[in-house]
């Protein structure tokens, strides 16, 4: 199976994103790519969360959403929109990951279940919550005969999702991100090859990189890793495309190998 990732730079400009979105997209079918993927907020990524809500559309409506139906079925390729902010149903924001088949159809959904949100000892509190809707139902969907877990960017700090996701058959986990740069340089490698090799998955995570529209900057560093943990490919922190062959049976090897998933048994937690 032929994978790419598209490794972008979105700005607060929509329109903007679509026309960049396409043209890695194009170049990534190019490669002979029979599944790509996008980054986390492929759509808008703006810090400003009054001018977000401004710009962000149901799903239907999402110029990203309609023009990557278009694109599916004409590259006649599964193309993963990492995640799209789209008008969720209670008035704040679902961060929604979409699968278009080849025809164009929308077969899997996932809205990402973690939020960031944190009281710091200075005083400082992030709610991500306050922004985003979380979603609440895990996602495995079939892709050529391969199954993937839909995950995004934080979730990959959660590996009870990860297992839960490998237990229900998936071989392949995706996380598209926005990671910021000092926890990427700290935290994404290692995150990544923990939940490959934990799971015995191939991961696949198309990031953004570089720095944005209001004094934002990710990490980049798409990635795409193997059940063993080995890194097959690695973009730097420019847009770009990167592409691997990924053999999903190998995951049935590893687990075969080394087989955490079934060892795994319930306990009871004792406390003084």
């Amino acid at each position: 199976m032929k994978i790419a990732l598209v490794q972008m730079r979105s700005s607060v400009d929509p329109a903007r994103n679509v026309k960049e979105a396409e043209a890695l997209v194009r170049e990534a079918a190019a490669t002979g790519a029979t599944y790509v993927q996008t980054p986390e907020v492929s759509n808008i990524f703006d810090p400003d969360k009054d001018r977000l809500r401004a710009h962000v559309r149901s799903e239907g409506d999402d110029p990203l959403v309609q023009r990557f139906s278009a694109l599916a079925r004409e590259l006649s390729i599964h193309l993963h929109a990492g995640s799209v902010a789209v008008k969720a149903d209670d008035g704040r924001i679902a961060n929604r990951s979409l699968v278009f088949a080849p025809d164009g159809r929308i077969i899997a959904r996932y809205d990402k279940i973690h939020l960031f949100d944190i009281d710091l000892p200075n005083g400082e509190s992030y709610r991500e919550s306050a922004t985003y809707a979380p979603g609440k139902e895990a996602v495995v969907t079939d892709v050529a005969g391969t199954r993937l877990g839909l995950c995004i960017c934080y979730d990959m700090r959660f590996p009870r999702l990860a297992n839960a996701l490998a237990n229900a058959g998936a071989q392949v986990l995706t996380y598209p991100a926005a990671f910021t740069v000092p926890t990427g340089q700290a935290h994404w490698h290692v995150l990544l090859r923990a939940r490959a090799i934990e799971t015995g998955s191939f991961v696949l995570a198309a990031a953004q990189g570089g720095d944005h529209d209001g004094g934002k900057a990710t990490y980049g560093h798409s990635i795409v890793i193997s059940p063993w943990g080995e890194v097959l490919a690695e973009a730097g922190t420019e847009p770009c495309v990167i592409s691997a062959e990924i053999d999903p049976a190998q995951s049935t090897l590893v687990r075969q190998r080394i087989p955490a998933l079934r060892n795994a048994r319930d306990f009871v937690l004792k406390t003084p």
